[in-house]
């Protein structure tokens, strides 16, 4: 006999899309099914399961809590007068009338709007929910793949106490709305965590979670254990990145390695290093990582933009720090792409350049090297204005899917005006969620846009352009300019690779000058005020024929 459902929306309550959607599901699984529609009394109801005895029925309610309970109550009085109280039923309504149908005891399952289609579909088949018995992944491949295409939610936290951030972690695990825990520490910790004598306490808690012993990493990561059990991860330090590296996979099984390529030294302030041992030092950091098998993500590329680089700069910079890793041994590369940096970037613009960036990347794929796409939005974006922000995430959110992500990195909404609390975190999430649930299937892929395609190929022409420059500008120094430590420094203080701000730090150049216009970023010409080709621009940072001779080998990027 054929699988019956009967549904109807109960009491006074005429909302009935839920349960329509809900029997059509129910039909595409074999499924017969009938409504009574909005409004039905208890009466009728029970009338109706005495006639056509269904397998199920599904009862919708979306009005007061309140009025539920006593619905609910009439209901079961009823049911077990007639010896039906074996009679099975689900619910579906709003989250807290949802609770109040857990509670009565009267449904073999309560749907509240947050069940995906597939464990609906499994509990009408009659199999436990796949969320239930598939455990996480506790590696980041491992988790990717059994979630793809539906992308890891990873978010930064960080309080200005142990105490609050440890609860916070708690909290935010017990969610179940983030896949991975990117955890923020003070600046103190990243500079100073093996010199603790060189630590200004004055700052303890400024930028992130003060932690000064590895006991207290364990104690975090130990807190995240529950819920949907979310990766840890946290940035390489901005000194010792090894002993940090060491540490930080001790500690909380660092998910993943981030490093950048040229920062945190003199070129941003974050330690007293030179560019040229900096960058030696991320070299190396970047090996360990790979001697281990861990993935690695060089966050260097948006670094620049942050700073107001011209489009193509950045392009070219999402390149080498692929490149560097893949040189390191990296096997599996975290690739971010930061989207809304610098500020004023439109989204045509926008995704244009990630779209270059990811060319480019992408091209260095093969047996030995693998990129995973992780997109975010810029923080220097989010307006102070908590309402006005989260529009601006979802925004950013769905411009961003073109990508295809493995990752979403969420930035919470709050960001434009203070550091997120485990509540905002979660509230954030959620939004994203939410972009998901609409837009992850079936949004039109805008990476076939006219002007998306034409700008996505002028900053690959371009990022080339510079490559090439500096592969002939270290060509009589090094065998592999592009991964050589003296030749990328020098690059940088020659103003070959340079920023606006970069004025005013006598280890840099800082010449350049950048503008936005219609939404993409240029570097400027400063006689004439208009935007200038890399070539160009190249001319006047070094010798002509060096430039052009660049220029026309860059097909062999």
């Amino acid at each position: 006999m054929k699988k019956s459902i009967l549904g109807a929306a109960l009491g006074n309550c005429v909302h009935v899309a839920g349960l329509h959607h809900f029997l059509m599901i129910a039909e595409s699984e074999g499924y017969q099914t009938s409504s009574l529609g909005p409004a039905v009394s208890i009466e009728r109801l029970v009338k109706a399961i005495q006639d056509v005895h269904p397998t199920i029925i599904a009862v919708s309610y979306r009005l007061t809590p309140e009025v539920a309970a006593e619905l609910f109550e009439t209901l079961r009085s009823r049911l077990e007068n007639l010896g039906m109280q074996s009679t099975r039923m689900v619910f579906g309504g709003t989250v807290p009338v949802c609770l109040i149908a857990q509670k009565s005891g009267l449904f073999e399952r309560v749907f509240d709007g947050h069940d995906s289609v597939e464990n609906i579909k499994a509990f009408l088949r009659g199999e436990v929910d796949r969320s239930a018995i598939q455990k996480p992944m506790t590696d980041l491949i491992g988790r990717i793949e059994q979630k793809y295409p539906y992308p890891l939610l990873r978010h930064h936290y960080g309080r200005p106490t142990l105490e609050e951030t440890i609860e916070g972690v708690k909290t935010i695990a017990e969610a179940g709305v983030l896949d991975v825990i990117s955890l923020g520490t003070d600046q103190n910790a990243q500079e100073h965590f093996f010199r603790s004598e060189e630590m200004d306490h004055a700052q303890d808690g400024a930028g992130g979670v003060p932690v000064r012993t590895s006991e207290q990493l364990r104690e975090i990561f130990v807190a995240s254990r529950c819920g949907n059990f979310p990766l840890i991860r946290c940035y390489s330090g901005t000194r010792d990145l090894i002993p940090w590296a060491e540490m930080s996979v001790d500690t909380i099984h660092n998910a993943w390695g981030a490093i950048p390529l040229c920062w945190y030294c003199v070129i941003d302030g974050r330690s007293q290093l030179s560019l040229y041992d900096s960058i030696r030092e991320k070299q190396a950091a970047m090996h360990w990582y790979a001697e281990r098998n861990i993935p690695v993500e060089v966050n260097e590329s948006h670094q620049w933009s942050l700073r107001d680089a011209h489009d193509s700069l950045g392009v070219a910079m999402a390149f080498l720090a692929a490149y560097n890793a893949k040189k390191a041994g990296v096997k599996n590369y975290v690739s971010q792409f930061m989207f809304n940096t610098p500020p004023g970037t439109s989204p045509v613009n926008d995704l244009a350049k990630m779209l270059a960036k990811k060319e480019l990347i992408e091209s260095l794929h093969d047996d030995t090297f693998t990129s995973y796409r992780e997109v975010r939005a810029g923080i220097a974006h989010f307006s102070s204005n908590p309402f006005t922000a989260s529009g601006q995430l979802a925004a950013s959110a769905v411009i961003s899917l073109a990508l295809k992500p493995h990752i979403l990195h969420v930035v919470g909404h709050s960001e434009g005006h203070h550091a997120t609390t485990a509540s905002e975190l979660i509230q954030s999430c959620n939004i994203i969620h939410g972009v998901l649930q609409n837009c992850l299937h079936g949004l039109p892929d805008m990476t076939f846009d006219k002007d998306v395609i034409a700008r996505q190929y002028e900053l690959i022409s371009e990022a080339k352009t510079l490559l090439s420059a500096i592969k002939m500008f270290g060509a009589a120094v090094s065998d592999d300019p592009w991964s050589d430590a003296w030749v990328l420094s020098n690059a940088i203080k020659n103003g070959i690779l340079d920023a606006p701000h970069f004025r005013g730090n006598p280890a840099l150049c800082g010449k350049i000058i950048t503008r936005c216009i219609n939404g993409g970023w240029y570097a400027i010409d400063e006689s004439s005020g208009n935007p200038i080709t890399e070539q160009n621009r190249l001319k006047l940072v070094l010798d002509s024929t060096l430039v052009l001779s660049a220029n026309q080998n860059n097909s062999s990027i």
